[in-house]
């Protein structure tokens, strides 16, 4: 029987939380320090927002001439609230704020699920993407006039990454990045945990174009699976100024054990090698009791590698957002 995509996930969270401090996700008595932040759990959080996601392909070459394939990833408007443990966010990509440029369309499923308990922070990851192109740019080879669209490429890829905030009872991830929390002082964590991705990227022919396969090593591969596992070591920091603004940064450097399969013609080419991956958190923005406004990006880089190049596949994928929330 096929095992099911999920299984590397569920194996890196057993496994990350096995290696980490206190094991388990049962949480010891926590003490918010509130001296540094206080939380706010009987607010009701209204939103209003901005959002655009972004999951774009690079194949490698030799020189300069890299393949960037990007979704046609629409600018979303939306609203929400949060109350306690509940948020509910309904967005939609109306036409005034996405121009038609002859990019195509990009269809499927996106979600990217953040949540900070008390002295963790965990991401869910799932793109179910289908429809790339590329911009019209000499330097890809191609040198074409208009946007060269490929509605045929799938780039399907489920992740979850785990880390411990050891330094929670001062630091709060949700005050830089949700804004349930309220950081009144400056203050950051060491980062530590693990990931794990599982992903596939296809098309119906060969993912290099045919006018330029003199190019790139990779000419005639038309479907690549991957698995990547492996621990992280990181950093997070909240700047506060006048208790009111605010500035996070947060990085994460990861090791992956990184297995891949390059299909082509019905052969396949496998690959086992360590590759490097990461995690990066920015946020900006004004908080108080009341109100809150903030911009922040969110995001992971991927590598994977490659049986026919000395270079990876770059894999990324993001979310960046603009917040008004009142909160009541």
């Amino acid at each position: 029987m096929k095992k099911s995509p999920l299984f590397p996930c569920i194996f890196a969270l057993l496994l990350t939380s096995a290696l980490l401090p206190d094991s388990g996700f049962a949480q010891k008595k926590f003490q918010v320090n509130t001296d540094y932040f206080i939380t706010q759990p009987d607010k009701l959080m209204l939103r209003l927002f901005l959002s655009q996601k972004f999951a774009p392909i690079t194949i490698p070459s030799p020189g300069n001439q890299e393949l960037n394939y990007k979704t046609n990833s629409k600018l979303n408007l939306g609203a929400g609230f949060t109350y306690k443990s509940v948020t509910l966010n309904v967005s939609y990509g109306f036409s005034f704020l996405n121009k038609d440029k002859g990019q195509g369309k990009t269809k499927g499923l996106d979600f990217q699920f953040h949540e900070y308990p008390h002295q963790w922070a965990i991401d869910i990851l799932g793109t179910f993407r289908k429809g790339y192109y590329l911009e019209p740019r000499k330097n890809n080879g191609l040198g074409l006039p208009n946007y060269y669209q490929r509605p045929d490429i799938k780039r399907n890829i489920i992740g979850l990454s785990v880390f411990r905030v050891p330094n929670a009872e001062k630091f709060s991830y949700r005050a830089a990045l949700n804004q349930n929390d309220w950081q009144l002082k400056s203050a950051g964590s060491l980062l530590l945990g693990g990931e794990a991705y599982y992903g596939s990227i296809k098309g119906d022919s060969a993912l290099v174009p045919a006018a330029v396969n003199n190019i790139y090593k990779q000419a005639g591969i038309d479907k690549i699976n991957f698995f990547s596992i492996g621990p992280g070591i990181g950093y997070a920091y909240t700047l506060v100024i006048h208790k009111n603004f605010f500035i996070t940064g947060s990085a994460i450097a990861v090791v992956h054990a990184n297995f891949s399969t390059e299909e082509k013609s019905a052969v396949k080419d496998k690959k086992t090698g360590i590759k490097p991956g990461g995690i990066y958190k920015a946020a900006i923005g004004y908080n108080s009791s009341s109100w809150s406004i903030s911009a922040n990006i969110l995001g992971n880089a991927l590598y994977v590698g490659s049986a026919v190049s000395s270079k990876e596949y770059f894999l990324p994928t993001g979310n960046a957002r603009f917040t008004i929330a009142k909160k009541i």
